[in-house]
């Protein structure tokens, strides 16, 4: 397993997941212990595990990610909303440590 990352794993095709979409800069996957009606995580393949980590070019990346997400909301089932987490560390409570964001939505999320 790449790095000893479940992410890794996933994105080499080890391990299977629910695939969304994929490009060459990251992969949308549904989340197996899903928060909200709809839960995606959306890894980019480059593997960091915080945002100050990352090289400027691989941050461009996570730019193109949020500005990819407004293209595939219809296609996700998230045009009536949705909110974007990154966990950051222990206290925050990230638990897969390569860098991912959590896409949730399909309902009204509480604060």
């Amino acid at each position: 397993m790449r790095n000893n990352c479940v992410f890794c794993a996933i994105m080499d095709g080890e391990i299977p997941s629910q695939k969304v979409y994929e490009d060459e800069k990251f992969i949308i996957i549904k989340d197996i212990n899903p928060k909200a009606k709809l839960h995606y995580l959306c890894i980019p393949k480059n593997h960091y595990k915080l945002l100050e980590q990352m090289t400027e070019e691989d941050l461009d990346n996570i730019r193109y990610i949020f500005k990819k997400i407004p293209e595939l909301k219809k296609e996700l089932g998230l045009e009536n909303g949705y909110r974007i987490i990154i966990n950051q560390g222990d206290d925050a409570i990230q638990t897969v440590f390569h860098l991912h964001i959590h896409l949730l939505g399909g309902e009204k999320l509480p604060v």
